[in-house]
């Protein structure tokens, strides 16, 4: 959680180094590519990683890639399957159709029976579930990941669920989807809740755990926000390096600058760490 808050705050603990927006996570350790907010654009590249897995004969692990229904408007998204179903690598496309891209609705999206069948059309072995429901997901995906790698071909699973707040901040989800339509999906078909009902009647879990358990995640998380939040920014070369093996004229110049401007005016630039 700590690792989270560091890279929503951007300070010097943050693995991209304050360079990333809020929420675009990445993990060397969990092999863990970083989050792009650029539309389809991972899925090749994610393609291209399985195809090294299998050029590399690792026969113990295979790719996942997460995606948006918008995104197979995209021509990445068939670039992408296309490439892995030719060269039958092993890749779990996951698509989340969550029935809206932004503001736009599945029905002015595409005219095929969701994305179920794009998969098919390229020769991948594709399964629609139940997005909201936390078992199926997850026994899907394990299926799937045995699959990919005992078989060493890609596979595609459609995820049914539904956006139930806004896509941002800035925009109000109200204005184009149905209230109503809303408040179904958030409490007849919330897939926490049906998670808990599940195991409450497994006799796994009660009120009292789940009173227990989100104080605890909550004071967890506040720990973490408070931390993160007294720490320092990364230090200024942060900003011009990793980019070049060696440092152009334009960028030593915009560093000079930059360093110019904190040492004219620190009280703009109190959290920095100039070096």
């Amino acid at each position: 959680m700590q690792e989270f808050a560091d890279q929503i705050f951007g300070n010097k603990d943050d693995y991209g180094k304050g360079r990333q927006m809020p929420i675009h996570y990445g993990s060397m350790k969990h092999n863990y590519v970083t989050v792009s907010s650029t539309i389809a654009t991972q899925i090749p590249q994610a393609t291209g990683v399985a195809y090294s897995l299998k050029m590399d004969n690792k026969k113990d692990a295979c790719v996942i890639t997460y995606m948006g229904e918008g995104c197979t408007s995209e021509g990445d998204f068939h670039a992408g399957l296309n490439f892995g179903a030719v060269i039958e690598v092993p890749i779990i496309f996951f698509c989340r159709n969550n029935g809206w891209a932004i503001s736009t609705p599945v029905t002015e999206q595409f005219r095929s029976d969701g994305v179920v069948v794009k998969g098919q059309a390229y020769g991948i072995r594709s399964i629609r579930i139940d997005g909201n429901d936390a078992l199926a997901v997850y026994s899907s995906v394990r299926a799937a990941r045995e699959m990919a790698i005992k078989e060493q071909r890609p596979i595609l699973i459609e995820a049914l669920t539904y956006r139930v707040g806004s896509h941002s901040s800035s925009i109000d989800s109200t204005e184009y989807q149905p209230v109503n339509e809303i408040e179904h999906w958030k409490t007849t078909l919330n897939p926490i809740t049906r998670f808990r009902n599940w195991i409450q009647g497994k006799g796994w879990w009660t009120e009292q755990d789940e009173h227990e358990h989100r104080n605890n995640i909550r004071n967890q998380l506040l720990d973490a926000i408070e931390v993160a939040d007294t720490k320092e920014k990364p230090p200024i070369a942060d900003m011009f390096s990793d980019v070049y093996d060696k440092k152009p004229l334009n960028l030593q110049e915009q560093e000079r600058l930059l360093r110019q401007d904190i040492k004219k005016y620190p009280k703009d630039y109190p959290t920095y760490v100039a070096r």
